[in-house]
């Protein structure tokens, strides 16, 4: 198979885990009967926004990349926050 092909199936399961994040969320949310963001949102932003930016350097495209640097690391201090209150909460720290 060639590189081409393998990067265009990289930059579209990329968008795939992407876009999951919205299914995940507006389904928890209709669950929840209020507009909520779980968990998983953020790993799928994750793993979407590398996969992207992933594809955007192969891609050498400096506007994507710049875009999906800026998603990553978002969605990586999320989930930063998300472990440190989880941790506080653990230890009964308020």
């Amino acid at each position: 198979m060639k590189a081409n092909v393998i990067w265009l199936a990289i930059g579209f399961l990329g968008q795939a885990l992407f876009s999951m994040r919205f299914l995940i969320q507006w389904i928890y949310s209709e669950r929840k009967k209020r507009s909520v963001i779980p968990l998983a949102f953020w790993y799928f932003s994750l793993a979407g926004g590398i996969t992207l930016l992933s594809y955007a350097i192969y891609r050498r495209d400096p506007v994507f990349i710049l875009g999906q640097a800026t998603g990553v690391f978002i969605y990586t201090r999320n989930l930063q926050l998300i472990a440190r209150e989880r941790r506080t909460k653990a230890s009964g720290v308020s």
